[in-house]
């Protein structure tokens, strides 16, 4: 019966057991035992009294789904994906599967017995079939957790075949339904564990801890209350010790990867971790469960993680034999990883040599990425350390290919979780992000001219009868001048929190532009405002600004109007800025305000103040205002705490910076900042040119260069993948390599200033732009390649791109030649050009790049010569450190 085939049942747990563990004929034989459904091809009678749209039942869906999974993973073993493409492998690949003929073949039964690519094809479109149809079923359906369980579990037939975008689908879609709220079940557990192990499959190693964490935490609420668990479910302390192994295997795999990134104190928590599980796992199962030999596998990996070899070696040695009796091919191969890392880390590489490779060959049969890499990676350790590079090269060349494949997926991944996110996140979540991209200011982190100008004109628009505040710096272009640029920043930047702190929390400061403030005061009349900005006043006069370096106090001057019905922006902000003016030439540090009552400009009497320019109307008078004393900051800081009283209201809106506005004032200082001293420079690497010269040539070089210059790196460049074994070998943690860049720096590179982004469209194009990354890393400079160009370039109207986010653009292009001059009509930042002969076979094919980037190259763009990511790349930090130095 399909019911039987629904979890938490009996007969679902034995024929996904059978399935994980690659027994396909073991779970064909149990599935046969079901009631057995004709060909999704072939049209069923409706059964008798049942409704012509009845939903397809759970059972129908489950079942539907265990046999597209078991025809995946016989497609898997034949070699090709559920789609019917050839799984990439060491050998060429051959064709595609023809799923016409295997559609055919399913609905006519012409292809011949005997061909296999035949009855693959035939695999292939039943399995598609099978997929559709449950996934129809499970939308159907009304339990979410059901649901959730199927998606998650198609998630996983979706990795089987490579299909990364699918299965992140799937995963987002099945997270979104296990609300927190669900009820403690064996289910539940059990669909946490399938979807932390899917997110670990996809790289995303910290969501699938987090997921795995739940699912331990809901086995233990399960298993404290055994009323929640039905007759189908497993012993409680079961339940709980499975979902500890789980979770302890992905701390010692976290822990693994930070021991490879030489972060060893960060690795030890996580290996205690899941020693800590495996030894509860173990303490709660009865011997002879099955469960135990993982618990062991997981104890035995976290000792090794804590160099505790020999105290591993016997128990990983006994949790070999029992999954090799027990014909578990799934828990052999991480039991032999562990033993074979175990015995390499002991020193005796020859018996973990062959552990290794038993492990390395039972993960590529069996689809099992993770592992593989972790098994090539150990192989290839191994045999450098016994000097055997002929065996290491091999295993370093599978190694890196799969991880730039993973890099490549990764990208992907993270497009497509991006996109999904998008769908399910709040339309006002969107817009609050679109928002924060749009309207801060960078300086000051305050919200900009933009946002000022769409809250002033909704305010008005609503009938609001706001006041508005216009603040400028007196005499900023003096402060520039004597404490220079990053100085005057400063100054702009304590001037910010001081004009926020004075004001209500409904109150909003924006910078404007240059050294100029607005503060919109909504349902404020100008007398009120002006009391504000007297406080504001006295408060910045009173500040410490000689800690900044000024031997003078910083003054502020304001001009205040009060908005009446039929104001539109512009007029009010004219208002406004009209008085600011008279403040200034009544001699600064003043408020001025324009009466909401007359439209008169008030008369400044404060004592010692210069008389106001004649005015034009008759003048309102205003209370004299006393000199304020300077105070200690302490006291400064108190103050401005009282009348902070409130959070800021932007600060937790505006997180992502925005270009700031010029100044539109003639009469202003030039906003881009010059350097505030000389700029340093990094120290030029020496560089060794591996092409044509042998691995001793190249080393010897490197020796050289070393001795001579040991204060800057030695950058090798064009190196074949046994010279960079060899620099690694010889020169261990001083060595810095990159795989895509046939590169390596020997010595220590210098801390990074500025950052170089490497636009790149991909293909043959790719190994320059790797180049152009790494030396500019080497030269002294923040390093980013990008090769997804649709988000990076945008289009010229759009929002802010990550070409702002650069000083220094460098487009590698060959065939795609005019991308320099798309960039530079988008961005001011400077761009290098660098032309490549990619796509151009002939003896000139660099030539047609490069003229196509001289002839429509933009301004601001500069033209490299071709294929030469090393002068690129020099150049590019160059021109990254002098700009980051100048902010």
């Amino acid at each position: 019966m399909h019911s039987a085939l629904v979890p938490p049942g009996a007969l679902h747990h034995r024929v996904t057991a059978a399935l994980s563990n690659w027994q396909l004929d073991d779970a064909e034989q149990l599935l046969a035992g079901a009631e057995r459904d004709a060909s999704p091809y072939v049209a069923a009678a409706p059964a008798g009294g049942a409704p012509e749209a009845a939903p397809t039942s759970l059972g129908r869906a489950w079942a539907d789904t265990l046999r597209a999974e078991l025809l995946v993973r016989r497609l898997r073993v034949a070699g090709f994906t559920l789609v019917g493409d050839p799984v990439p492998s060491g050998s060429p690949a051959g064709p595609a599967l023809d799923l016409h003929a295997g559609v055919a073949e399913l609905i006519d039964g012409t292809a011949e017995d005997a061909d296999p690519r035949a009855e693959s094809a035939s695999r292939a479109a039943l399995a598609i079939a099978l997929v559709r149809s449950a996934k129809a079923a499970f939308d159907a359906a009304d339990d979410d957790l059901q649901r959730a369980a199927g998606l998650a579990r198609h998630a996983r037939i979706e990795l089987l075949s490579r299909r990364i975008d699918a299965a992140m689908d799937e995963a987002v879609e099945a997270a979104s339904l296990l609300d927190p709220a669900l009820v403690p079940s064996a289910l539940l557990v059990d669909t946490l564990g399938t979807l932390a192990g899917v997110l670990a499959d996809l790289e995303l190693m910290p969501l699938a801890l987090d997921y795995q964490r739940r699912a331990h935490e809901t086995a233990q609420a399960a298993g404290a209350d055994p009323a929640v668990l039905g007759p189908d479910d497993p012993d409680p302390d079961v339940l709980v010790a499975a979902s500890a192994t789980q979770l302890g295997e992905l701390c010692a795999e976290l822990g693994e990867g930070l021991l490879e990134d030489g972060a060893a104190e960060s690795a030890r928590p996580y290996f205690a971790e899941a020693r800590e599980l495996a030894e509860q796992a173990l303490a709660q199962l009865p011997p002879g469960a099955p469960g135990v030999v993982p618990a062991q596998v997981v104890h035995g990996w976290a000792l090794v993680g804590l160099d505790e070899q020999a105290a591993a070696v016997g128990q990983l040695r006994g949790a070999v034999r029992l999954s090799a009796a027990a014909a578990d091919r799934d828990r052999l191969a991480s039991a032999q990883l562990a033993l074979g890392r175990a015995l390499r880390r002991q020193g005796d590489g020859r018996a973990g040599d062959e552990h290794l490779v038993a492990a390395l060959t039972l993960a590529t049969e069996h689809g099992l990425p993770r592992l593989r890499r972790a098994a090539l990676r150990e192989l290839c350790t191994l045999h450098a350390d016994l000097d055997d590079a002929g065996r290491a090269l091999p295993y370093l060349q599978a190694y890196l290919a799969d991880e730039l494949d993973r890099v490549d997926e990764r990208r992907t991944r993270w497009v497509e979780l991006f996109g999904r996110r998008k769908s399910l996140l709040e339309t006002e979540r969107a817009a609050g992000q679109l928002r924060r991209q749009a309207y801060e200011d960078p300086l000051t982190h305050l919200p900009n001219r933009r946002y000022a100008e769409a809250r002033l004109d909704g305010l008005l628009a609503a009938g609001d009868v706001p006041a508005l505040a216009v603040v400028d710096v007196d005499r900023f272009k003096s402060i520039n001048d004597s404490i220079g640029h990053p100085g005057g920043d400063a100054v702009l930047r304590a001037i910010g929190e001081l004009l926020v702190a004075g004001v209500r929390d409904t109150d909003e400061v924006c910078r404007w532009a240059g050294d100029e403030f607005v503060i919109l005061l909504p349902e404020t009349t100008a007398e009120q405002a002006e009391r504000a900005l007297e406080r504001i006043r006295a408060s910045v006069a009173r500040y410490p600004w000689v800690e900044l370096g000024l031997d003078l106090p910083v003054t502020i001057s304001a001009g205040i109007a009060s908005a009446t019905r039929g104001d539109d922006r512009k007029t009010l902000f004219a208002a406004a800025d009209g008085v600011l003016y008279d403040a200034k030439r009544s001699g600064r540090d003043r408020v001025v305000r324009l009466s909401a009552l007359t439209q008169t400009r008030a008369e400044d009497t404060r004592p010692g103040g210069a008389p106001a320019a004649p005015a034009r109307v008759p003048a309102v008078a205003v209370p004299a205002v006393p000199v304020v004393a300077a105070v200690p900051v302490a006291d400064a800081d108190r103050a401005a705490a009282a009348v902070r009283g409130e959070a800021a209201g932007f600060a937790s809106l505006l997180t992502d910076p925005y270009v700031a506005l010029a100044t539109d004032r003639p009469g202003e200082p030039v906003l881009g900042p010059l350097p505030a001293g000389p700029v340093q420079t990094a120290a030029q690497p020496e560089v060794v040119w591996a092409t044509g010269r042998s691995t001793e040539q190249v080393l010897a070089l490197v020796a050289r260069a070393r001795a001579e210059f040991p204060d800057r790196p030695a950058l090798v460049l064009r190196a074949a993948p046994e010279t960079l074994v060899a620099l690694a070998a010889e020169h261990g943690p001083a060595t810095t390599m990159d795989a895509a860049a046939m590169a390596a720096a020997i010595g220590p590179l210098p801390s990074p200033v500025g950052r170089a982004t490497v636009l790149c469209p991909g293909g043959p194009d790719t190994p320059v732009a790797a180049e152009v990354a790494f030396v500019a890393r080497v030269a002294g400079t923040e390093a980013r390649r990008i090769d997804d160009l649709t988000g990076a370039v945008g289009t010229p109207d759009g929002d802010r791109t990550p070409l702002e986010d650069a000083d220094c653009l460098v487009v590698v292009a060959g065939a795609e030649a005019s991308l320099a001059a798309v960039v530079a009509a988008r961005t001011d930042v400077p761009v290098v050009a660098v032309p490549t002969s990619a796509g151009q076979p002939v003896a000139f094919g660099g030539l047609a790049a490069l003229l196509t980037m001289l002839s429509s190259a933009a301004p601001g763009v500069v033209v490299s010569t071709v294929d030469n990511g090393y002068s690129a790349g020099v150049f590019a930090a160059r021109v990254a450190r002098r700009a980051a130095a100048t902010r």
